[in-house]
């Protein structure tokens, strides 16, 4: 279950921020850790029933949704940084949180833009120009 789980967090999260959280593993954590790893990754996120794109909008608008902000950070870099097969591009991540304004307000879809433009400054794409077709651009 734990192995189980913890593939699925790498596939979702990548390599480098699991080892990250499996590096901050201590006597105090140790079993909150294996709690989210065996029951979030293998029982939920390796359930048959939703794809892993369908999972990422659903954990990226339950995280606005909740104002749970640093998550939802690490749940949009994994989105814009995952397998093709589940990867969000901008707009996917745009069409969230305009879902977002609406079902949890305004000023939890504002933050989350700052989130999102933030991520994407990181990636030079600071506008979100990558997802807009050449003849729109104007």
């Amino acid at each position: 279950m734990l192995a189980a789980g913890e593939r699925n967090r790498r596939r979702i999260l990548g390599d480098a921020w699991v080892d990250k959280a499996l590096a901050a593993r201590n006597p105090f954590n140790a079993d909150f850790q294996d709690l989210i790893t065996g029951h979030a990754w293998n029982d939920v996120w390796g359930r048959p029933g939703l794809d892993d794109r369908t999972r990422r909008y659903l954990v990226l608008a339950m995280m606005l949704g909740t104002r749970a902000y640093e998550e939802f950070t690490l749940h949009a870099r994994a989105a814009l940084d995952g397998p093709e097969s589940s990867r969000l591009s901008p707009a996917d991540i745009k069409e969230v949180l305009l879902m977002a304004a609406v079902y949890c307000g305004v000023p939890v879809a504002n933050h989350g833009f700052g989130l999102v433009s933030a991520l994407l400054r990181e990636r030079g794409l600071a506008d979100g120009a990558a997802d807009v077709p050449d003849a729109a651009r104007g």
